[in-house]
This record gives C-alpha cells, structure tokens and sequence, in this order.
C-alpha cells in the first residue's frame, strides 16, 4: 500500500472526475489537466496560452484545472484557490478564475472580497466560508493528487493523463494537443 503522498512522474494519479472544474465536451479526444497556482507568475502566462488553446481547438479539448498553491513562495495561493471554490459553488469557477489570473498582484483579502462582490457573489458568505476553510479540503486534495503525480512546481499539465513536459507556448502545446488528438486509443486515456 502506498502513502498519499507517493509521488510518481508518469501518468495522471487520479484521473478527471466530477470535483474538478471542466470546459469543453466530455467526449473530446483530448483532456488537458493542470495543476496551477493563482501567484505563480508562469501560471498567469499558461493561463493566457490555454485560453487560446481552447478557443482554437474547442471540440478537440476538455479542460480540467487543479489547485496546486506554493503557499512557502505565494502566501494568498491557498485563500485564492478557496475563493475560486467558494465562487464554483455558486456557478461561478471560470470568472472568478481568470479574475483571480488577471489580477494576481491584487489577492490579498480585502481585493479578493471586493472583487467578489463586483462579479455580484454574497462577499459575506464567501468571507464566512473562506475564513473557516470550508473549501481548504478540495483545494487539499487537488494539491495531493498533484503530489502522487509528480507535480513539482507550477504549471504542471497532463495531456491524456499522461505527464506533458514540453514547452508552455501556444505552438508547443497545440502541436501536443494535436498528437494527442491523432493518437490511438485517446479516448480511453483520461
């Protein structure tokens, strides 16, 4: 029996299920995952890259985005991550996470709360929840699901559940993406 906290470097430890938050079709061949950290300066610039992506190969992909925060380098990654829970309760994952990149030297409490309440959430229930880590579980568990991966830094992305170290740029990773796409079996590899 293995420790949670086994790491590997290999495929995707705990494949997409029904906690992660997703974009595209369920169906497409495929799944692009990453772990990511809402202070990591590189992550705002993937966050960038995977936008396009998606909005390039948009029935070729389904995204899964993962909590990872560097809480010994990025003090507020961990009450971001919460933040971006609490608003994904509500309906409300994607613009509360790409807020949280557009604005990522702007996270402490008080911006965070505030821009809550200017994308229209209930700040006071957010702030209850978020100050008593209500969501610190899920966030907790992406993060030691990225452990058991192999994630050591951030981004880190799986494309077809298996580990992608190559290149952040756009052209990088759509030439991935599309031989992904062209490989057989992809869609048993979530």
């Amino acid at each position: 029996m293995s420790s949670p906290l086994t790491t590997s470097d290999g495929p995707l430890a705990v494949p997409v299920h029904d906690r992660d938050h997703v974009l595209g079709p369920e169906d497409a061949p495929v799944t692009l995952v990453e772990y990511g950290d809402y202070q990591c300066p590189y992550c705002a610039r993937a966050h960038t890259t995977v936008q396009e992506l998606l909005h390039q190969r948009t029935n070729l992909i389904r995204f899964a985005y993962r909590h990872f925060p560097l809480t010994n380098v990025h003090p507020y990654a961990e009450a971001a991550a919460e933040t971006a829970e609490a608003a994904g309760v509500r309906g409300r994952f994607w613009p509360v996470h790409d807020w949280l990149f557009a604005n990522q030297d702007r996270l402490n409490p008080v911006t965070l709360i505030a821009a809550l309440a200017d994308l229209g959430l209930d700040v006071q229930a957010i702030a209850g929840e978020i100050r008593n880590h209500h969501f610190l579980d899920k966030v907790q568990s992406d993060f030691v699901s990225g452990i058991r991966s192999g994630v050591n830094g951030t981004p880190t992305f799986f494309i077809n559940a298996m580990r992608y170290d190559g290149g952040h740029s756009l052209s990088e990773l759509v030439t991935a993406v599309d031989a992904a796409a062209r490989a057989p079996n992809t869609s048993n590899a979530r």
